[in-house]
C-alpha cells in the first residue's frame, strides 16, 4: 500500500467547505494508504486540547475512525497549531510527530518537516517562531485562562501580528542553503515539505549528489496530496 502527505489544510469554522473536503478525503482517500503523514497546520489556530471547539469534534472522530480501519496517521505541528498536545493524540488516534522527522521508504531515507524552519532568510519570522514555540511559552499559554486563549484565538483569526508575520514568511520561500544544509546534516536526499503553499517537485544537487525537495501545497482552492508508491512519488491537486 502507498503512502500520502498533506498539509496546510487550516480547518476552521470559517471555511467549512475544505473541514468537508477533509472529512470526503478521510473516508475515500486515506483508507486507501497504510500511512498518511499531515506536515503541520491541520487547524487554522489550536489553543490546546481543552479549548478544542465543537466543530473540532466531528474532525477527531474521522481520524479516529480512519486510524482504527487500518491507517496510522502522523502528525507534525505547524506554526499555527503547535499547541496539539496528548489528549488530542489519544482522542484523534494519530500520532504526534518532532519537526524534522526523518523516515524511510523502501529504504530509502526522506526528511519530512512543516516548512517554516527552512525560511531563514526571514529573521522576524525565526525571532518570533524561537519565542512563541519555547517550551517555556508553550507551558505559559496552556495554562492562561480560557477566555484569555480565546481572544487570542480571536486576534490570529483577524490577521494580527502573528498573520503578518506569517504572510513575509511565505512571501520569502525556503532558502537554499538552509535546505541544503539539513539534507547534509541529516543524510538525506530526499525532502518534503509544505508551509509556503507553492506546491512543485524541486530537483537539486547536495554535495554532488542529486536530491529532491518535494512542496505540498495548500487546501484553500483543492486538494493538494503526494502518494508514494513502488519508489515513485506523484504530487496531485483535486
Amino acid at each position: 500500500m502507498s503512502t500520502c502527505f498533506i498539509a496546510d489544510l487550516h480547518l476552521s469554522e470559517k471555511h467549512p467547505e475544505i473541514t468537508q473536503r477533509f472529512l470526503y478525503f478521510l473516508k475515500q482517500e486515506a483508507s486507501k494508504h497504510q500511512t498518511l503523514y499531515i506536515l503541520g497546520d491541520l487547524f487554522e489556530v489550536w489553543l490546546g486540547d481543552d479549548l478544542s471547539s465543537e466543530e473540532a469534534h466531528p474532525i477527531l472522530q474521522a481520524l479516529h475512525d480512519t486510524v482504527q480501519q487500518g491507517t496510522t496517521i502522523y502528525i507534525q505541528h505547524g506554526n499555527r497549531d503547535f499547541l496539539l498536545g496528548t489528549a488530542f493524540e489519544k482522542q484523534s488516534g494519530c500520532k504526534l510527530i518532532p519537526d524534522p522527522y526523518r523516515i524511510e521508504l523502501d529504504n530509502t531515507p526522506i526528511l519530512l518537516t512543516h516548512g517554516d524552519q527552512l525560511c531563514s532568510d526571514d529573521k522576524n519570522y525565526q525571532r518570533y517562531r524561537s519565542i512563541i514555540q519555547h517550551p517555556i511559552t508553550r507551558w505559559s499559554l496552556l495554562h492562561l485562562p480560557h477566555f484569555f486563549r480565546r481572544k487570542i484565538g480571536q486576534q490570529l483569526r483577524q490577521q494580527s501580528n502573528l498573520g503578518k508575520l506569517e504572510k513575509s514568511s511565505y512571501t520569502m520561500d525556503v532558502t537554499t542553503h538552509t535546505v541544503e544544509s539539513w539534507m547534509r546534516n541529516h543524510r538525506v536526499n530526499q525532502l518534503i515539505h509544505g508551509h509556503t503553499h507553492h506546491p512543485a517537485i524541486h530537483t537539486l544537487s547536495v554535495d554532488g549528489e542529486p536530491a529532491q525537495r518535494m512542496v505540498l501545497g495548500d487546501w484553500d482552492s483543492g486538494n493538494s496530496m503526494l502518494f508514494y508508491d513502488s519508489g515513485e512519488f506523484t504530487l496531485q491537486s483535486a
